[in-house]
């Protein structure tokens, strides 16, 4: 899979979600950022990551890094550039 494909996939699953998603092609880092992550803990929120991308996490990607941020949190971590 490419980072565009997961991107597509994490945003077609999640409503009114932004992803950012790089990678080699077997291992990837997926920023998400959706207020459908508010009052959600962090566990939920990355089931609802998993939840969009199907069966291809046992097959098609081998490793997923997740971070997620409501559109607060995201705004801040921006402002400190605490992205990783």
């Amino acid at each position: 899979m490419t980072p565009e494909e997961i991107k597509a996939l994490i945003e077609i699953g999640i409503q009114s979600c932004e992803a950012f998603v790089d990678g080699d092609g077997s291992h990837f880092v997926a920023h998400v950022v959706s207020d459908e992550f508010v009052n959600k803990t962090i566990i939920k929120q990355h089931k609802m990551v998993y939840a969009s991308l199907g069966d291809r996490m046992e097959s098609a990607i081998h490793a997923l890094s997740i971070q997620t941020y409501t559109i607060e949190s995201w705004k801040k971590a921006k402002r400190f550039q605490v992205l990783s």
